[in-house]
């Protein structure tokens, strides 16, 4: 047998190697091509759903989306940010906007996000954002909508401080609470509580040296969870470069992902003593500004939307929260996909939205 012959026996046809040859030159060139495009570009722009500033405060900002559906549901809804992340996450671009998406159904949309606190914002505590600006939001979105009753949406972080809220507050006017991906369990955030553990962790002389945490120490602590995973996200990024649909979706996470706010050392402070070193939060023990949080006292109906494959907010350290509150209208739903994916992207649109929208919709008249 000659070699020819061998290498059609292997299923190898000699005839199709030039022009495979010069299929991945041609890919090469464009990969470099869009290389260039890549670095040199800014990158869609995100966030852009009309919208109205209500409010700006210090850290603070509450802003109105313009409605777009003839019809509009009775009950607005007010959207809390985690601390540490931008709200743009839940506006990308057409067409992939969670925000997009809840006024093409009917929902009056409000939005609580947050701007970095100054150096002399370093005093602002956990009672500023649960007792002072959550009840200042709420009660603008009451007027400005002229409605009594609010549902609060909660991610991540934002969904911890409207439990925190909604506990304290639990004779109104909070109506629905929906929270995505949020922490009850802190011994289960592994790599925190070991990051934060208080035979090694300093916490008083860091606020105290530093005032304001610095956003590379969140951000670097994100990156511990998945130490590859920044290397291997920039490799399947120059695989995929000449793909421009594939190039979109990574900058708009990736500039999600880096985009990460420093947080008020008052505030700070109490996170890691009272949630990650005491869990106060589930072990109902919890207290802001000397009022008793116990998510028990939540009677509204209320919606927990959890990732199979968090790597921020394991499942473990979510899965109390239903069990926990006293609502007996309550629902969690598991999805599959990570921390982010499971609120924004393709993940998101085809499964938890619909999904939210057939729930909250019968609780909006």
């Amino acid at each position: 047998m000659n070699a020819g012959a061998g290498l059609k026996s292997a299923g190898l046809d000699l005839a199709s190697i030039p022009e495979r040859i010069q299929s991945e030159v041609q890919r090469a060139i464009q990969r470099s091509i869009k290389g260039v495009e890549y670095i040199a570009s800014s990158g869609p722009a995100l966030g852009s759903t009309p919208k109205d500033i209500l409010a700006v405060r210090g850290t603070m900002n509450l802003y109105h989306y313009r409605p777009v559906a003839d019809e509009i549901y009775r009950v607005p809804i007010l959207i809390v940010m985690a601390t540490t992340n931008r709200g743009y996450i839940l506006d990308m671009v057409p067409g992939q906007s969670f925000i997009e998406f809840l006024l093409k159904r009917g929902y009056d949309v409000y939005m609580l996000d947050w701007t970095a606190p100054k150096p002399e914002e370093k005093r602002l505590g956990m009672e500023d954002y649960v007792l002072d600006f959550i009840p200042d939001c709420v009660r603008r979105v009451q007027q400005d909508s002229g409605e009594q009753d609010v549902t609060v949406i909660g991610y991540c972080f934002g969904g911890v401080l409207s439990l925190l809220y909604g506990s304290i507050f639990n004779d109104g006017p909070m109506k629905n609470l929906i929270c995505f991906t949020t922490p009850i369990d802190f011994r289960e955030m592994k790599l925190f509580s070991n990051f934060s553990d208080r035979r090694y962790f300093d916490v008083d002389r860091l606020v105290d040296s530093v005032g304001n945490v610095p956003p590379e120490m969140i951000l670097s602590s994100f990156e511990m969870l998945r130490p590859a995973s920044r290397a291997a996200s920039q490799v399947q990024l120059w695989e995929n470069i000449w793909n421009d649909e594939y190039v979109k979706a990574y900058r708009m996470m990736d500039r999600w992902g880096t985009d990460t706010l420093p947080l008020a050392g008052e505030y700070f402070r109490t996170i890691t003593k009272d949630l990650m070193w005491d869990n106060k939060l589930y072990n109902d023990t919890m207290s802001v500004g000397g009022r008793t949080a116990n998510i028990a006292d939540i009677k509204v109906p209320i919606l927990h939307a959890v990732a199979e494959h968090d790597h921020i907010v394991p499942y473990d350290a979510a899965k109390h929260l239903i069990a926990k509150v006293g609502s007996s209208d309550k629902e969690e739903v598991i999805l599959k996909g990570g921390h982010v994916s499971v609120v924004a992207g393709a993940n998101a649109i085809k499964r938890l939205w619909p999904k939210l929208d057939n729930w909250l919709g019968k609780r909006s008249t």
